[in-house]
């Protein structure tokens, strides 16, 4: 769950692992967990690692997306994300399937909406797994997918005063 206050990072608070099934695997039980959010709040990776470490966990992967100063040959000054109202429940369901991988011990996964400055961070990624190589597929997988599924839309402002909407249907 986020937990934060106005001027607050937003963090991560609890893995939800309520109706999640365990699943035998050799020499230990695995019970995948999964946490998803939108929020207007700064992202905190540090809490989305903590999240999903563990004593099983042999590797944690993680990734941040950040708002850089250009895109295809122009400068960007600004941007704002918009989210559809099922946002959320599509980014929990996208986190989900990634952490149902029987490699996958855990996935913690946020995206920021409202406006954002050049440096913000925009999307924060996590998984665990046994091993690295489990962990960096999966983590590049949970990316794919939410950058493919979200339905979370991009106003990019450039420095010469035009600005274009990306991701829109």
């Amino acid at each position: 769950m986020v937990s934060s206050a106005p001027g607050s990072t937003a963090s991560v608070d609890a893995v939800d692992t309520a109706g999640k099934e365990e699943r035998a695997m050799p020499a230990r039980t695995v019970t995948p967990t999964s946490y998803g959010t939108v929020t207007d709040q700064p992202l905190d990776l540090a809490a989305h690692e903590a999240a999903v470490a563990g004593p099983r966990a042999g590797a944690v992967v993680s990734f941040q997306g950040v708002v850089r100063d250009h895109d295809h040959g122009r400068q960007v000054t600004s941007l704002e994300y918009e989210g559809h109202p099922t946002a959320e429940a599509v980014l929990r369901a996208v986190a989900a399937e990634v952490a149902a991988d029987p490699d996958v011990y855990a996935v913690a996964v946020s995206h920021r909406i409202g406006p954002l400055e050049i440096g913000d961070v925009a999307l924060v990624a996590a998984v665990s797994t046994a091993h690295r190589a489990a962990a960096f597929a999966a983590c590049a997988r949970l990316v794919d997918e939410v950058k493919a599924r979200l339905p979370i839309w991009k106003r990019q402002v450039f420095a010469d005063g035009t600005e274009e909407w990306v991701n829109c249907p």
